[in-house]
């Protein structure tokens, strides 16, 4: 016997599964939503524990997904939290230059800017201490406008209750545990759909397999951490960030002001043994361990974007010390002792290409008439959530008609 029936079944409470449930509601208002998710609540990995950055699209080659969706998705968000009336911190970024290796990394986020139409400006290092005082940089720097901070856990608990009201029927403590013939076998009995969305997040692989899916991907975790400061609210006025290191998925250390106008610097990239291990041996799982580490393993000895060296680098991180050291070349005046307290672990459910064994950078999706696997989410996704949430349902209305 079925336990429940519905048109449409999304796998996942994050805030891309919640944003892609209150789209289908809008395209198709006749037709039922129902959303699983194992956890207690949604937003419990990594849309709740996300750094609240809104990115502004500059990072992102000009004919990738996130140049396409990451502008808009910073503004459409921005718009749904001031209507929501939840705090937005309009702070800005500030990109630096550490030495003049730096300065071409500056040219390159600036021409990817212009032909993402990005407003970004770019400025001289005494421009540069005006926006913050305490700001390191050689010769100059980029500032971008548009970024900004909120609070995630604030967006996820709203975006919950909007799509509540707009009729998307959540069923939380409920885990997957495989397909049927016409939809999932859950933890509470089958689920059967017309049509099935994977956003499953850290398990969207495992997921996509299920149904044929993901067949030459794998995530591949890699946990983030952030030391927060204990200096007063406004000691630093904006995001601040190095150039990043265009081999890697990952920006680098920088310094983050939150919604509340605190200070955190991170994250880490370090690459986990297990999806969610977050704290311990919490979440441990056997069998991915050992999957992992032989990716891992793999990866040592062949990669695109050698990951021996990254690991290396992040392992490190390990270390608040190390971590504030990191910092220091981006801002003066750091006192260690005020820079003491971890965060919330979050991890980073990195897409592997296993043929190439290299790091998709770019969103992946795979489906066809009866199911769309989001098999790569990551950042800005949490930015892109609402501007995403369109292109996949554009995605699935092609695949039904």
């Amino acid at each position: 016997m079925s336990k429940y029936q519905t048109d449409f079944l999304i796998i996942g409470g994050g805030i891309i599964g919640i944003s892609v449930g209150r789209r289908l509601k809008m395209l198709y208002p006749e037709m039922a939503v129902a959303l699983l998710e194992k956890e207690a609540d949604v937003g419990f990995h990594a849309s709740g524990r996300n750094s609240g950055v809104l990115h502004a699209g500059f990072y992102y080659a000009p004919d990738s997904l996130k140049a396409k969706l990451t502008r808009d998705g910073n503004y459409a968000m921005r718009e749904y939290c001031q209507t929501r009336q939840i705090q937005v911190n309009a702070c800005g970024k500030l990109v630096v230059a550490k030495d003049s290796s730096d300065l071409k990394g500056l040219d390159l986020l600036l021409q990817r800017g212009r032909s993402n139409d990005i407003e970004l400006q770019e400025i001289s290092a005494e421009e540069a201490r005006h926006v913050e005082p305490r700001v390191k940089t050689f010769e100059r720097a980029i500032f971008s406008p548009t970024t900004a901070s909120v609070d995630p856990v604030c967006v996820m608990k709203s975006m919950r209750k909007d799509a509540q009201a707009e009729g998307v029927q959540f069923h939380c403590g409920v885990f997957f545990k495989g397909r049927t013939e016409h939809g999932v076998e859950t933890s509470q009995g089958e689920f059967r759909a017309a049509y099935i969305i994977n956003a499953a997040g850290l398990y969207a692989d495992s997921v996509a397999r299920e149904f044929g899916f993901s067949t030459r991907y794998r995530i591949l975790p890699f946990k983030g951490l952030y030391i927060y400061s204990d200096e007063l609210v406004g000691a630093i006025r904006t995001n601040i960030y190095p150039v990043p290191d265009m081999r890697n998925p990952f920006l680098g250390v920088h310094f983050t002001v939150t919604s509340q106008g605190t200070i955190k610097i991170g994250p880490t990239a370090i690459p986990a043994f297990w999806r969610e291990q977050y704290d311990g041996f919490s979440h441990f799982k056997y069998e991915e361990v050992l999957d992992i580490l032989s990716r891992q393993a793999r990866l040592l000895w062949s990669s695109e974007f050698d990951f021996k060296r990254l690991a290396f680098e992040e392992i490190q991180k390990y270390s608040k010390a190390h971590l504030v050291n990191l910092a220091r070349t981006l801002v003066s005046g750091i006192d260690s002792k005020l820079y003491q307290r971890w965060g919330r672990p979050g991890i980073r459910a990195q897409l592997l290409d296993i043929e190439t064994q290299r790091l998709e950078m770019d969103f992946v999706l795979e489906g066809d008439s009866e199911s769309v696997h989001i098999l790569n989410a990551v950042s800005p996704a949490f930015t892109c959530a609402l501007s995403f949430s369109n292109y996949v349902c554009d995605y699935i209305q092609k695949k039904l008609h």
